[in-house]
């Protein structure tokens, strides 16, 4: 049976896992004095928690902001792969890798369309306030914003509508092929 002293002398000298050890600790009786001082012991960190959730009002606020943070990219990435219930239809690993690298790929490049648009905004704002204003609204928002995009649409490659919205050309005697 596993004694006090060989948990120390084990997690002293970097011998196996904590969670190694819980798991042993698990497969034995749930009366063995040593689990249900751990599992006590585990209660404090949690009860601490609550209170200071409880009691601190920016606390909360700012465990709000995360997790709305989280929940926008979740539905970020539910936006970007629509259809078959948000389930790889690929049944090879590798094509499964690809699809979620194109998913990938997709994301990044809204989000840096979305700092670059930002950008000159911002470097365009005359106005301090209004600076000021975009900047705040900037640094509390978040640039994995989809909705101005058409994700599930038809789309218009012709010559008149390939004109660069955010005024980037490409650089001289350069032209882009497309195969």
């Amino acid at each position: 049976m596993l004694q006090k002293n060989d948990i120390i002398a084990t997690i002293q000298l970097k011998i196996t896992t904590a969670s190694q050890l819980f798991k042993r600790l698990n497969s034995y009786s749930r009366q063995h004095p040593l689990y249900r001082a751990l599992k006590e012991f585990g209660k404090i960190p949690k009860t601490l928690f609550i209170l200071k959730y409880r009691d601190d009002l920016l606390f909360r606020q700012a465990i709000e902001k995360q997790l709305n943070k989280v929940e926008g990219s979740n539905k970020f990435s539910k936006a970007i792969s629509f259809g078959h219930s948000h389930e790889f239809i690929q049944s090879e690993k590798e094509d499964q890798e690809i699809a979620e690298g194109c998913r990938r790929l997709i994301k990044n490049a809204i989000v840096c369309w979305n700092y670059l648009y930002l950008s000159r905004e911002l470097a365009s704002e005359k106005n301090k306030e209004r600076r000021d204003d975009m900047i705040e609204a900037i640094r509390n928002g978040s640039a994995a914003t989809w909705r101005h995009f058409n994700l599930h649409g038809e789309f218009d490659f012709s010559d008149e509508r390939m004109v660069d919205s955010m005024g980037l050309t490409l650089p001289k005697n350069q032209v882009l092929e497309l195969d």
